[in-house]
């Protein structure tokens, strides 16, 4: 790949400054769905916008339309108006633009193929990309094999001398540990395991990467990051929304496999994980896996497990229908909204701290979050009267909205009298106070991560076979258990997830 000249006045090595991608193009499948509309046009203009795209950079898009590439220009360019994150300058959208190529045709289409064979030469001639170009699959899995079949059967997977082919494919990565490794194997017949980036977008998000600068970049928080001193740990995603039009797709994934998997069970190797000797794709990767492969789940999965349905319910001051009255869904539906699940990393750090995850949709607030509950004093020096109101201290990474960290600790509320009373406060940290600029969206670091070539944080096949090894019995466990739960929606979720808590004398937060 190649890079731009570097400044002789700068240190190449210094990771302050911004990498901006070589000549490349970024063909996208299934550019006509809602992901392409919403996050990675957007996505590509920002990129662009920040000056971390080259000059000749090209888009291409592939789908069942007929557009001419004026047509796609102008889906481009209204997807950038209302998404974008960063100002509209026109100067950036003409130079982008001048790059934008469009390729009508079916999956199964060997016309198309060519045409996006001789489409991508084209553009290696009048743009200088250099024979380097990432495929991203943004289309259903059932897909996956068919499309990259043809681009290995059309020579576009094969890269020439000292350019680049890399394939993009988003989650979900099978729908169990089957599936996973059939998908596995159909991508690694085609693409080297380096070339194939796996995308979770929540680990292209500022505050997940901050877990681990929180960690290992501060001295104070390491000594006490062990089962010495913590209780137990929170991970929650909390959505308010209800499915909206994704019926099709939600009623065949549900909550667990849609959200767990990869999202929570990705947030539990982070924090859990060890110091890597580099923070380096291959290290954090190495140390990712340990903590994986010592995920042990409990024995009694009807006590330790829990999932819901949303039934009726009021959102926001508004009434809203519950998930069997959605459109499309079957009214005998036993798919979960709401998943929760106690796991045990069974490593000297760990053993003996449960980690508790739970999701769910049509809940109190949308609020993504990592809660690590510390152990009690040993002692306190207090009448009980003085501590009857005091807490756990617990630190919370906050993933979004309110993106931030908190320190909750006890502190002795102010009075004249003679007696003492403690109770918690909070110590708050926030990403919009304390920095100036803006984050990027996830995307945005995602797709310039693929184009570098660096994935740090992109899962590999091994990651998500381990993640479909711990959540496979939970799934099948459920399967024999009959409907979920109904719970309100606008509630924090069913009675059962409450109870499963309370076995272990704990409750969940309320974020």
């Amino acid at each position: 790949m190649t890079e731009p000249s570097p400044n002789p006045l700068r240190d190449p090595q210094d990771r302050r400054l911004p990498r901006i991608a070589g000549p490349s193009s970024l063909v996208i499948f299934g550019v006509t769905g809602d992901l392409s509309r919403k996050k990675l046009m957007p996505a590509v203009y920002d990129l662009a916008n920040r000056g971390l795209l080259p000059p000749g950079f090209s888009l291409v898009g592939f789908a069942r339309r007929d557009w001419a590439d004026e047509d796609f220009a102008q889906v481009v360019h209204d997807a950038v108006k209302e998404h974008a994150r960063t100002p509209w300058r026109e100067e950036v959208w003409n130079q982008l633009a001048e790059g934008f190529r469009f390729v009508p045709g079916e999956f199964d289409d060997d016309d198309a193929f060519e045409r996006l064979k001789a489409t991508i030469a084209e553009l290696d001639e009048v743009r200088g990309t250099g024979g380097n170009y990432a495929f991203y699959l943004s289309i259903p899995p059932k897909f996956f094999a068919p499309v990259v079949g043809q681009l290995k059967e059309h020579g576009l997977a094969q890269a020439a001398g000292a350019s680049w082919r890399r394939v993009v494919v988003e989650k979900p990565f099978g729908r169990d540990l089957t599936t996973a490794r059939q998908l596995n194997a159909v991508v690694s017949e085609v693409f080297p395991s380096e070339s194939v980036f796996r995308i979770d977008h929540y680990l292209g998000k500022e505050t997940v990467q901050n877990i681990l600068a929180f960690r290992f970049a501060n001295a104070m928080f390491e000594p006490v990051w062990n089962s010495h001193y913590v209780d137990h740990v929170q991970i929650t995603m909390a959505e308010d929304i209800g499915i909206g039009g994704r019926a099709g797709y939600y009623d065949e994934i549900g909550a667990a496999r849609d959200v767990i998997q990869n999202h929570l069970l990705q947030l539990v190797a982070l924090v859990a994980m060890e110091e890597p000797i580099a923070f380096d794709a291959r290290s954090l990767r190495v140390e990712k896996q340990k903590v994986l492969s010592a995920v042990a789940l409990p024995g009694r999965l009807d006590q330790h497990s829990a999932r819901g349905q949303y039934a009726a319910g009021w959102q926001g001051g508004t009434p809203v229908q519950g998930y069997l009255q959605e459109q499309d869904i079957p009214a005998s539906s036993t798919t979960e909204t709401y998943a929760a699940l106690r796991l045990d990393v069974e490593t000297r750090r760990w053993g003996g701290v449960p980690f508790y995850l739970r999701t769910g949709k049509r809940l109190g607030r949308r609020v993504t979050e990592v809660a690590v509950s510390f152990k009690r004093a040993p002692h306190l020096p207090f009448s009980e009267t003085a501590t009857e109101s005091l807490g756990q201290n617990a630190l919370v990474m906050r993933i979004q909205p309110d993106e931030g960290v908190t320190l909750r600790f006890g502190a002795k509320v102010p009075g004249t009298g003679s007696g003492t009373e403690l109770r918690d406060v909070n110590m708050d940290f926030a990403y919009g106070g304390a920095f100036v600029e803006s984050s990027p969206e996830a995307y945005e670091r995602l797709i310039l991560d693929v184009l570098l070539g660096d994935p740090p944080l992109f899962p590999r096949h091994e990651e998500v076979e381990l993640s479909w090894q711990i959540l496979d019995p939970v799934i099948a466990h459920w399967a024999t258990q009959g409907r979920p739960e109904q719970y309100d929606a606008g509630g924090w979720g069913p009675t059962c997830a409450d109870q499963m808590l309370a076995r272990d004398g704990r409750t969940w937060r309320r974020p």
